[in-house]
């Protein structure tokens, strides 16, 4: 999960935020005059990363996007491609015919 804090707001939480990226795995932006300027990760995530940007593995990166996509799902299952596909035709049919 993201989350985006303002530099005061980190500034004032930085524990909270510390413990949410070490717990939680939360990855914590940071902004300063609306601007993204720095992330709080956890160590091992920070590892993780780098050790993936050394052996340039895409098949980790694919394995950590549906991990986290399952995270972000809250035990919803993912739906299929094909499901997906015919929802947005079917939002696309329906708007294009409002149009007219």
């Amino acid at each position: 999960m993201r989350r985006v804090v303002s530099a005061t707001e980190a500034r004032i939480r930085f524990g909270e935020l510390m413990r949410q990226a070490v717990e939680d795995h939360e990855t914590v932006i940071v902004e300063r005059g609306g601007k993204s300027h720095v992330v709080v990760l956890s160590v091992e995530e920070y590892e993780r990363l780098l050790k993936t940007q050394q052996r340039g593995d895409w098949k980790e990166l694919v394995r950590g996007a549906r991990a986290q996509i399952q995270a972000d799902l809250g035990g919803r299952e993912l739906p299929r491609t094909d499901e997906i596909l015919e929802q947005v035709r079917e939002e696309r049919d329906e708007q294009l015919l409002a149009v007219r």
